[in-house]
Parts: C-alpha cells; sequence; structure tokens
C-alpha cells in the first residue's frame, strides 16, 4: 500500500483524499475526504478571470489541506484543477498561489483527462458486480463542466461538455446580479435548451445510449441521492452506490426548481454551498437520464479523486 494525497479543484469545491492505495488490486483505504466549497468559477462564465475573493477562499482552503497531508505523511501529492481553471486568462495567479502554498503545481487537466480518471474512480470497484450490466457510462456533473464517459474495463470514449451545476445557474438564473428565486418558466427552459445542445455535443464522439449502467457522479448527484432518501444528514455511506430511479429524480428536480432559497437550505442533507445551484444540476442529471432512457442512475462517492490517487500511487510504483 502506498500512501498518497489527491486534490481535486473545481468550479465549486477543492477536495482532499489522503488515502493508503493498492492500484494492482484496486483496494483503497481512505484516511482522510474532506470537502469545502470555495466557488473558484465565480464569475468567470461571464468575466474570463478567476476572481480575487475566489483565489483567496480556494488558497485558504490549500493551506488547511497542506496542514492535513503533512500530518498523515503522505508520500506524494497530485492537484488536479478542473473546469474553472481551464476558461480563466489569470490562471498563473492560480498556479503560483497553490505551488507556494502546497510545493506542487497544480495541473490543469484536459476535459479527457478528467473524464478518465472520474472513470477510474468510479468504476474500479465494481468488478465483478453481476447486478450492474456494462457497458457503463460514467457521468460526473460539476460546477463548469460534465464530463461523460462510456467504458467496460476500460475507457471507449469520453466527452466534456462546457454545462455544470455553477455555470447553467449563473448564465440562466442571474438577474441584476441575484438569482431568480425560484426560476422563471423561460428561465427553466433556456438552461434545458442549453443542457440539450451539450448533450447533442457529447453524443458527436461518446454513444451515450449503448451504457447498459448508468454511473453518476460528484455533489448534484449525491444530493440528488440524499434527498431522495430522506436522510437526517449527509451520510456517504448511505448514498454510496444507492440506486434512484429516473421518476424519483423527476419529482426531485421539479421541487428544486420550483423551490425557494430557504426551502432548499432547510433540507438537512443540504451543503449550504449547494443550495443556490443543486437545482441547475439535478436538471442535467435528469436531462441525461431521458436522453439514454436510463430507469436509474448508480450513485457513487468514489469519483475523479479516487482516480488521481490510483494514478499517484502507480507512479510511486513505476518510480
Amino acid at each position: 500500500m502506498t500512501r498518497v494525497a489527491a486534490i481535486d479543484c473545481g468550479t465549486n469545491s477543492i477536495r482532499l483524499l489522503v488515502a493508503d492505495v493498492d492500484p494492482e488490486t484496486g483496494e483503497l483505504v481512505e484516511l482522510d475526504r474532506r470537502m469545502i466549497i470555495v466557488r473558484l468559477g465565480q464569475g468567470v462564465d461571464r468575466t474570463g478571470r478567476l476572481a480575487p475573493e475566489a483565489l483567496e477562499r480556494t488558497f485558504a482552503a490549500c493551506r488547511e489541506y497542506a496542514a492535513v497531508i503533512k500530518e498523515l505523511g503522505a508520500e506524494r501529492l497530485r492537484f488536479v484543477a478542473t473546469s474553472a481553471s481551464r476558461d480563466a486568462d489569470n490562471r498563473d495567479d492560480f498556479v503560483r498561489g497553490v505551488l507556494d502554498i502546497l510545493g506542487v503545481e497544480p495541473e490543469v487537466v484536459t476535459g479527457d483527462q478528467e473524464a478518465e480518471f472520474s472513470f477510474t474512480g468510479a468504476t474500479k470497484e465494481l468488478k465483478g458486480r453481476e447486478d450492474l450490466v456494462k457497458p457503463y457510462l460514467v457521468v460526473d456533473i460539476g460546477g463548469g463542466s460534465t464530463e461523460f464517459v462510456v467504458g467496460d474495463e476500460q475507457v471507449r470514449a469520453a466527452r466534456s461538455v462546457d454545462v455544470g451545476c455553477v455555470r447553467m445557474t449563473e448564465r440562466h438564473l442571474v438577474v441584476d446580479g441575484e438569482i431568480t428565486d425560484p426560476p422563471t418558466r423561460e428561465q427553466i427552459a433556456a438552461m434545458r435548451a442549453d443542457i440539450e445542445a451539450a448533450l447533442d455535443l457529447a453524443e458527436e464522439t461518446v454513444p451515450l445510449r449503448e451504457a447498459r449502467t448508468l454511473v453518476g457522479l460528484a455533489g448534484s448527484v449525491t444530493t440528488v441521492s440524499a434527498i431522495a432518501q430522506s436522510l437526517p444528514e449527509y451520510d456517504s455511506a448511505a448514498i454510496h452506490h444507492s440506486r434512484v430511479s429516473h421518476d424519483r429524480v423527476r419529482e426531485i428536480t421539479e421541487w428544486l426548481l420550483h423551490s425557494t432559497h430557504a426551502e432548499r437550505a432547510a433540507v438537512p442533507s443540504m451543503h449550504p454551498g449547494r443550495v443556490d445551484v443543486i437545482a441547475a444540476g439535478a436538471l442535467v442529471l435528469l436531462a441525461i437520464m431521458e436522453r439514454i432512457g436510463a430507469e436509474e442512475v448508480v450513485v457513487s462517492e468514489h469519483d475523479i479523486l479516487d482516480g488521481i490517487a490510483f494514478k499517484v500511487a502507480e507512479d510511486v510504483e513505476r518510480a
């Protein structure tokens, strides 16, 4: 077993995993897994730049993570940065800040690399599951983008498209700097049209409809599962590998789209940082399920972070 650390910095959140990993057997023993909502992608879709306050929130989280990594004694750290930092003109400021705090440069990965990490993290532990028919479609609904990956043991096709819960919220639900609460019918229709266009784009390279098992990753999907189960608090063990039917996803999405901020915030399993963006994320999930005719989504708590950790451990073994 190799002790490694992985950081995934996305548009909405920055997450840390420290784990002992055996890449040969697929065994991963989690030592610390945590998430901080930093909203790094605040305004990026509109301005093309990372906001100073968003950078400072992210650097504060990096300082907390540096202390955890040092305490647990990880042999190697890999820091992967995704959609927001790909899009920003001032991403060099971000790179310098992370390097100063953590001693490694953030890798601004391509959408295809992001998709491969997500697929590995989500499916490595599914080997031998006879109740889950291949090929899998792994869908990682992030803040700025969504990754689609179809594969069996290996990735067959992957595509990242610029549709995520933060990007859709900022693009369609913000008027004069304020989020419409709840959205209008016209706003929902425009958001849905944008999502459908992104699915068309994804289908140009990924055979979405060939999938037999839909595996959903990231906060929008896990929060929908928590709501579906009426959990009294967010419970990773209850959420991991839970299954949510298409009808239940539709019901939850409709409620989220027509609820107020206060009503969503009152959901006991809702992270405060997701209250304003969860409706858009749920709509992305619903649109995917309807596009491929999925009767259910298998929800995974293991995702890009786990995929990064496996890759780091492989690199350490080869070194």
